[in-house]
């Protein structure tokens, strides 16, 4: 038998003196809210209620269990009110893991404009970039970018994030622009440690697969670091487009094979679940999605279909 259903029984009969009238509120037989009250005075060991054929009132032990049980009830409902108001009104903290990357004007902009409109979330980003467990470190989001996810995972793809070829001009002065795919193969790269350390790009761009292996001289978790060391000529990497675009006008990195090269992974967002989702998740998600003009997240009509790995 539900104890909370007995604990509300007993509640609704001592309110209204009647456990026809608290069967009809909660939806009872009067039969079955009887046997509700008789459980917990058994399990007690005392009696709740004096009960006549006409009237019902309350023991001296049933004044001091009711005086208790109400404030239980009562923490209750407000915790469901609240929980209730979660799934449509968002609230509460969002805490989301995202590559560093998004630390870039596009996406910042976005945040403020959610915040603008959901001012009840507060978000908690964490931008390490590495591969979190969502349940035991307390995320409720993990951005991710990939050709390929892990299977069993839940999640939803936001759009695709376009990536440039760069390398610094002294480098490309010093072992030629290459002019075709194949004069890429073996050539020192910058590896992201996360998507792989080989030296391996693998893409689709529309019908075909483009192979690379690069030869990897240094890797890293840390893309500003990895930037750094472009710009020394120390070898090539792929970087967001919003990113790149700075480079490249104010010549620091040179984009290599720009009619060539289209890469674009998509961007998904991974949750831990997609029943009853809190409306602060939901709606990021929603708001993210439709944001594709900001520079750093593109329609996925408008990009190479999702296979291979980057």
């Amino acid at each position: 038998m539900d104890s909370l259903l007995s604990l509300r029984v007993f509640a609704a009969v001592a309110e209204l003196r009647s456990f026809a009238a608290a069967a009809e509120r909660l939806e009872l037989s009067a039969a079955m809210a009887s046997k509700h009250v008789q459980k917990l005075e058994q399990r007690l060991a005392t009696r709740l209620l004096h009960r006549t054929s006409r009237s019902v009132s309350l023991t001296e032990d049933g004044v001091i269990y009711l005086e208790r049980v109400r404030r239980l009830i009562e923490g209750l409902d407000d915790v469901e009110a609240q929980i209730g108001e979660s799934r449509q009104v968002p609230r509460g903290t969002l805490r989301i893991s995202a590559p560093q990357y998004l630390a870039n004007p596009g996406f910042s902009q976005c945040l403020v404009e959610y915040a603008q409109r959901y001012p009840n979330v507060k978000m908690d980003i964490d931008l390490e970039g590495r591969v979190v467990n969502l349940a035991a470190e307390g995320f409720d989001i993990a951005l991710r970018t990939s050709y390929s996810l892990d299977e069993g995972l839940i999640a939803r793809k936001l759009g695709h994030v376009p990536f440039h070829l760069a390398a610094a001009p002294c480098l490309l002065e010093k072992l030629g622009r290459p002019a075709q795919i194949s004069d890429l193969n073996d050539k020192p790269f910058l590896c992201y440690s996360p998507y792989g350390t080989d030296g391996r790009i693998r893409y689709e761009d529309g019908n075909r697969i483009v192979d690379l292996q690069f030869k990897p001289v240094f890797c890293s978790d840390h893309e500003q670091l990895l930037l750094q060391c472009a710009r020394k000529a120390m070898g090539f990497m792929f970087l967001p487009a919003i990113l790149a675009e700075e480079e490249f006008s104010h010549g620091r990195l040179e984009r290599v094979l720009p009619s060539v090269i289209n890469v674009a992974p998509p961007l998904y967002a991974v949750y831990s679940s997609s029943a009853y989702l809190p409306a602060k998740i939901r709606t990021f998600l929603d708001f993210i999605r439709h944001r594709s003009n900001l520079g750093w997240l593109i329609n996925g009509d408008e990009t190479p279909s999702e296979s291979g790995s980057l």
